[in-house]
């Protein structure tokens, strides 16, 4: 996830005021008040993203309209380095990837609202800032991730219908004004070069991106591999990987980093955390130990830390983790992945900020996990 943080600016104060369909729209739906201080296993990722749109849908009486409140302890208990565990953000419809803005705000892509929500980690206060992005073409479908890229804002659409283009997978750009700008056609890419196992969705299943020496990389959880996106439209494969399912998706010091979801049923030795080299020429596992594998974020003290969805219901193939068995965890020395908070609720990624990682969850959640060590 992108980590550019520079202070809001005059135009950034423009755009929020312009009232244009593209960045910094207010939208009046928003409900906030600041706060204190080749196999079954791909199917997977549709089921990681089907989720987030079915936990709206099976409750009649759900709210959907984002809430902020005073400091919620979560019912979590802290443990680790965790401090404090707080609910900075509830009722979104169907959240997936989060990313740090030049604003230092989150922007998270809600898949089901076809919107891209915007909130300030020190308040909570939040805004719609994208609207009408991605239609989601079927459950699996929609805006799974965001990211910045020279202070641009670009969203990652798996399965969703972009309105101009009618492209469903693909890399596009956020403007001021307009539909969403495309920029690289993962869809045709992957068609055109399929893998070497028959699949059940030509076009991959698109999971996570990441920016990557002046383009992005992005992770396909169906056809097993990453990607590269340039910003002239070039799509290239970087990694073939086995029945593994890439998920998340990070890059510090030079060094791209992938966590595995695993094949069913999705044992914790099968989440796995691997290092690609500067030139992406190797493959190097660092770590594992947790099922279900979601992303992966440098934190403070230079240390690695990975998101497990949690336990595999065993409900049917791409089913999500069982409610409350997630878990926020750090890349020990010794390979081992040491557990930083526990009893999450089905996470989907994180974004870290200082000492405090952001977790976004299909219960429709924005926690900030408070604490993490400078400590190794």
């Amino acid at each position: 996830m992108a980590h550019d943080r520079a202070d809001a600016t005059e135009t950034d104060a423009a755009r929020r005021a312009s009232g244009s369909r593209g960045i910094n729209r207010t939208s009046p739906a928003l409900n906030h008040r600041p706060r204190a201080a080749p196999s079954k296993a791909t199917a997977l990722v549709f089921g990681l993203i089907s989720a987030a749109l079915l936990l709206a849908a099976c409750g009649a009486d759900r709210d959907d309209s984002i809430r902020t409140a005073e400091p919620q302890p979560s019912e979590l208990a802290p443990s680790g380095s965790i401090a404090t565990v707080e609910v900075l953000v509830s009722g979104m419809a169907g959240p997936r990837g989060v990313a740090v803005g030049p604003d230092g705000w989150l922007y998270i892509a809600d898949a089901r609202a076809e919107a891209i929500v915007r909130v300030d980690p020190a308040t909570g206060l939040a805004d719609v800032v994208a609207e009408n992005v991605a239609e989601p073409a079927n459950s699996a479908g929609g805006a799974v991730d965001v990211a910045f890229l020279d202070g641009d804002l670009y969203i990652l659409v798996s399965h969703g219908v972009v309105e101009g283009s009618g492209r469903g997978n693909a890399i596009f750009r956020i403007d001021e004004r307009g539909p969403p700008t495309l920029v690289a056609d993962l869809g045709a890419f992957s068609r055109a070069n399929p893998p070497d196992f028959e699949v059940q969705a030509a076009s991959g299943v698109q999971f996570a991106v990441q920016p990557y020496r002046g383009g992005f990389l992005v992770t396909d959880g169906h056809h097993n591999r990453v990607l590269f996106a340039t910003l002239d439209g070039e799509v290239s494969e970087v990694v073939a990987l086995g029945n593994v399912v890439p998920t998340g998706l990070a890059v510090a010091d030079g060094e791209a980093f992938v966590v595995l979801a695993g094949p069913l049923p999705h044992s914790p030795e099968d989440g796995k955390v691997l290092r690609l080299d500067s030139d992406i020429a190797t493959v190097e596992q660092i770590a594992a130990g947790a099922p279900l594998l979601v992303d992966v974020e440098p934190g403070p003290g230079g240390q690695l830390y990975v998101l497990a969805q949690g336990e595999h219901s065993g409900v049917s193939e791409g089913s999500p983790a069982i409610p409350d068995t997630g878990q926020l965890l750090r890349v020990g020395d010794d390979g081992r992945l040491v557990v930083v908070a526990g009893g999450l609720d089905r996470p989907t990624s994180m974004a870290i900020i200082a000492n405090t990682a952001y977790v976004v969850s299909l219960a429709g959640e924005v926690l900030a996990l408070n604490g993490l060590s400078d400590e190794r």
